[in-house]
């Protein structure tokens, strides 16, 4: 299910999810046609603008919010042109899995956004960098100081919703390294140890969250 306003955005996701196997049952150019296509088709996953028609401030999260209490199976990936950290914050601190939060920009890059996708719809988390980069530059004090340069790089790849072999592939290095560091992330910043990659991802959110 696609909800995108802009018709040359919305065709270029709708070409881009058909090459990589995505069943595309639905468009949208508003949240009330979201939501109800959601109820007629019932889709595994939801490519959603944040700012949609009449009024283009925050229609397309709430509809998500709305999607999500009444259909909590349905995997949510939110598109958006600028980093909006209130709207991110805000979606991704009730839900603990099958959410994402991207720049449109991240759409050019067609296999990262197939991957971000993919990640989504099993139930994963996908945060755009520059989301995360925010996060952690606007959170300049508290148990934040204590990592280091390396483990804020590790904590910034964990946000976005890798894995440790994701995370060693990004930053070079082993994957034994990695886990090294996850440990004394989350030792340092008091949170639990989790196995699951979208749980580590909505610790680290709640951190900040509470942070700032």
């Amino acid at each position: 299910m696609i909800a995108e306003d802009s018709v040359l955005l919305r065709m270029g996701v709708v070409k881009i999810l058909d090459m990589a196997g995505f069943d595309v049952v639905a468009e949208s150019d508003d949240a009330a046609g979201l939501l109800a296509a959601v109820e007629e088709h019932r889709p595994d996953l939801a490519v959603v603008d944040v700012r949609m028609p009449p009024g283009f401030t925050d229609e397309g999260i709430r509809a998500a919010l709305a999607l999500r209490e009444r259909r909590p199976d349905t995997a949510v990936l939110m598109l958006s042109q600028y980093v909006e950290e209130r709207y991110a914050a805000e979606l991704l601190s009730r839900h603990t899995t099958g959410i994402g939060y991207l720049l449109k920009q991240r759409v050019a890059d067609v296999e990262e956004f197939i991957e971000a996708l993919r990640r989504v719809a099993d139930g994963g988390t996908a945060l755009d960098p520059q989301v995360v980069a925010q996060l952690l530059v606007r959170r300049g004090s508290d148990p934040l100081d204590r990592l280091t340069d390396r483990e804020r790089e590790v904590l910034a790849s964990m946000a976005e919703g890798r894995s440790n072999a994701g995370i060693a592939a990004q930053l070079t290095l082993s994957e034994s390294a990695v886990a090294k560091h996850i440990n004394s992330i989350l030792a340092k910043l008091d949170l639990p140890r989790a196995g699951a990659d979208h749980r580590r991802v909505l610790a680290v959110l709640r951190f900040l969250e509470g942070t700032g």
